[in-house]
């Protein structure tokens, strides 16, 4: 008898499994689930944004250099032709201490001005330049003309003379064409 129990047995949980498989297809088609449904792991979920972001990123940078979005030209002013007025040269010696020997400053320097209109008014007031220019090389030391931030420092501070002398009128900059320390 124990040998014909084990069929029923085995009849009975096919019996019972297959209504758990009927349940579980009903259940379906209603649309509910018995089991919990399967989520997607967070680092996949992350992957795909972050390749939606970098896709859309390019597909925008594309269209916009590719010609998507047309700009239109912007009418530029003309620009002015700077205009350069030399100064003469000019030539000093150099402020120094007592036992050091004589040291000369020569200097080769063009002015940049805005318009050619100001050149006759600046012409004019050329005696006001050169004295300008003179007062000040004379009381330089050579270590004050040492390196590019010496030479900075004696360009702005022409320029600045400059404007004091021809004012109301300016000049853009100082340029200089030749510096000779002996």
């Amino acid at each position: 008898m124990a040998s014909k129990a084990k069929p029923a047995e085995s009849a009975d949980a096919k019996a019972k499994a297959a209504a758990a498989a009927e349940a579980d297809a009903d259940a379906d088609a209603d649309g509910e689930s018995a089991a919990p449904k399967r989520k997607l792991p967070l680092k996949l979920m992350i992957i795909v944004a972050a390749a939606l972001v970098v896709l859309g990123g390019g597909g925008t940078a594309a269209y916009v250099m590719f010609g998507g979005a047309k700009e239109t030209k912007a009418v530029a002013a003309p620009v002015k032709a700077a205009v350069f007025l030399d100064v003469p040269e000019v030539l000093v010696n150099l402020s120094t201490s007592g036992s050091e020997r004589t040291q000369y400053l020569k200097v080769k320097v063009v002015l940049e001005l805005a318009d050619a209109a100001l050149q006759p008014q600046v012409q004019s007031s050329m005696p006001r330049v050169m004295d300008a220019f003179q007062t000040y090389l004379r009381e330089l030391r050579p270590t004050d003309l040492d390196g590019s931030a010496g030479l900075y420092r004696l360009k702005e501070e022409l320029t600045r003379r400059v404007n004091v002398a021809i004012s109301p009128n300016h000049v853009n900059a100082v340029l200089f064409k030749e510096i000779v320390v002996q």
